[in-house]
This record gives structure tokens, C-alpha cells and sequence, in this order.
């Protein structure tokens, strides 16, 4: 029932390379000219039309200064420039995985934020693929979209998407997680979400590109074990290291020698409590989840660290949003140089 799922993000129009690395094809960069950022409306001028269906049809066609300057909105122009640097970005390379660890290398980031989350999405479609269960496709979502999370009176701590949240505050109809998403702090009118469980994983297929249901992140709830499935699997296909990934409720180690934040706030709460710096109450309370990740072959990490486990986390900020950024674990695990 995985077959075909999360369509919108693009996968499809991407091609297989032998070694199954994936190449950028015109049809995806004209798909990337469909997002509301570069699609014309109503208002568009004439140059603007022009150009959006001249690179539609031929998407690696040069574009110049002077044709951007003709654009009477130039916000628009604006997100030309920003998708011509993107296009350039993605050319400039063999492969979508070989572009996408180069965005998060050198000086920073310079890629609009929401096309990483687009490759994001893309390239998680690529390592689940169609054999993924409904739980690792929600828990994938972690991955490319904010959550929102909430701690109900009974201790469950529940994580809904962050968008999706904010529509339904704003007009969705009153349903069985409004209290929920009360407690999280979003001034909501009302909202309807399901709990993603074992007794309604096929809803899940029905509705995969809602991203609008929600999941339990407690110890021992089969969603935080489906994001260790999939990060283990993400590690495997970008790294070619074979990885184990679990929770844990606390790091008791003498010997710590490595940790990867999932996001920044884990991150710096990680870093502090390696150091020895005092960490709050209220940070600590952000602290989510503990993992502890190992590898199969002790002699794919750096040798004076081999054998010992790396301790990861992930943490909610101030507002009770989770932003993961998965290319941490793909940029600072101690791997052994390779020839």
C-alpha cells in the first residue's frame, strides 16, 4: 500500500542511475516551477508568463539579469534568483545525493529553506521506498517538516505537524486532539487529527500528503522504533555504513566520547552536559529522546573512538516545535577516513 505515496514531492520525475544514485531530469526542475513560491496567478505580468513557460519548457535554459529586472513583482524575481542558484546547485553535480550533502558544506546553507525540505522529502522517498510501513513514512515526516508537540496531563507526548496545526487553529472543526494542541500553546479555534496507530496504519496511505496524523513519541511507542529504522536506513544509504539505532533514557557513561544533536536545540543541551556545563530545568525539559547509535563494524569509525557507542537526541524549542535536521547525522558521525 506504500506504492506511490508522497507524490507531490517530485520522486517520480527523477531518474535511476545504475549505482542508484538519482538524476536530476528536466521534468523535475519544470515540477520545482509548480511550487506557489514560482507558479504564475492572476496578477502575474506578461514577462513574468513568459518566462515561467519558456522554463517549463526547457528548464535549463540561461536566464539573465535583464530578464529578471523585467519582472514587474519582484518578489517573484526574487524567487527566480533564489531557484536559478538552487538549479545551478543541483547541475553542478552527478547525482540529487551527491548535491544535497554538498548544500550543508563549505561557508552555509545559502538554499531556501523550503527546497532542502523538498530533497529531503525526495531523497527519503528514494531510501524507503516502496516497502515502507505507515509508521516510518509519519515518522519520516520528522525529518523534512516541523512538528508541534504537546504533553498531555496523563504523560503522553504527542508530536502533529506543525503546518497542519496552525491551518486547522485557524479553521479546521473542533475534534478529539483540541485539547492537545491547546496545551502546546496555539490559540485554536478547533482541529480534527487522528493518532497514527497498529489499528489505522492504512489511513495513513489515504491520506499521506495531509500530513495530518499525529504520533506518540513515548518510550516504547512503535514511532520512535520506526524513526530509528528509518535514520539507520537514511545513514546506510548516504554513508555505506551499517549503523544500530535506539532509545535510551539516559546517558550513564564514563567513557562518553561522541554525540550528534538532531537538531540544534539537542545539540547545544548534548554539548553542554559533555563539558559539564550546568543545564535548566526548562532545557532538560526539552530534551525529548535519547539515542544510542552503534555501528556493525567497529572499523568504520575513527579509531580512537571504535567500539563505543554515539549518543543522539532531539529537543523542542521554546514553542514546543521539533525542527530535525537529518544531515547532522549524516555530516558529524566519526567515520574513518577512506581512500
Amino acid at each position: 500500500m506504500a506504492e506511490g505515496y508522497w507524490a507531490g514531492c517530485g520522486y517520480t520525475y527523477l531518474g535511476l542511475m545504475p549505482d542508484g544514485s538519482l538524476e536530476v531530469t528536466d521534468a523535475f526542475l519544470a515540477g520545482l516551477l509548480q511550487r506557489p513560491e514560482l507558479a504564475p496567478v492572476a496578477e502575474s505580468c506578461p514577462a513574468e508568463l513568459a518566462l515561467h513557460a519558456q522554463l517549463v519548457q526547457t528548464p535549463r535554459r540561461e536566464v539573465t539579469a535583464q530578464e529578471l529586472a523585467a519582472l514587474a513583482d519582484r518578489d517573484a524575481a526574487d524567487n527566480y534568483a533564489v531557484w536559478l542558484r538552487f538549479r545551478a546547485r543541483l547541475l553542478s553535480h552527478p547525482s540529487l545525493q551527491s548535491a544535497y550533502m554538498a548544500l550543508f558544506q563549505g561557508e552555509g546553507v545559502d538554499v531556501a529553506p523550503v527546497l532542502v525540505q523538498q530533497l529531503t522529502q525526495v531523497l527519503l522517498r528514494h531510501v524507503l521506498g516502496a516497502d515502507a510501513t505507515a509508521l516510518e513514512a509519519r515518522a519520516a515526516e520528522m525529518l523534512f517538516r516541523t512538528q508541534k508537540v504537546s504533553v498531555l496531563e496523563d504523560g503522553a507526548v504527542m508530536a502533529a505537524d506543525d503546518e497542519t496545526v496552525e491551518h486547522h487553529a485557524i479553521s479546521g472543526t473542533f475534534g478529539t486532539l483540541g485539547e492537545l494542541l491547546r496545551q502546546g500553546g496555539i490559540p485554536l479555534r478547533s482541529v480534527d487529527l487522528d493518532v497514527l496507530g497498529a489499528d489505522n496504519a492504512d489511513a495513513y496511505w489515504q491520506r499521506e500528503e495531509h500530513f495530518d496524523m499525529v504520533i506518540s513519541l513515548n518510550h516504547g511507542q512503535p514511532a520512535l522504533d520506526a524513526l530509528c529504522r528509518v535514520l539507520e536506513r537514511w545513514v546506510a544509504h548516504f554513508l555505506k555504513v551499517e549503523v544500530r539505532i535506539q532509545t535510551d533514557r539516559e546517558i550513564v557513561d564514563e567513557h562518553w566520547v561522541w554525540h550528534v544533536g538532531l537538531d540544534a536545540q539537542a545539540s547545544s543541551i548534548l554539548n553542554d552536559l559533555y563539558t559539564g556545563v550546568a543545564v535548566d530545568e526548562e532545557r532538560m525539559r526539552r530534551l525529548m529522546c535519547l539515542f544510542r547509535l552503534v555501528f556493525a563494524n567497529p572499523a568504520d569509525m575513527l579509531a580512537d573512538v571504535a567500539g563505543r557507542p554515539v549518543y543522539l537526541a532531539m529537543a523542542m524549542d521554546e514553542k514546543n516545535r521539533l525542527k530535525l535536521k537529518p544531515q547532522n547525522l549524516l555530516l558529524n558521525l566519526p567515520l574513518a577516513r577512506r581512500s
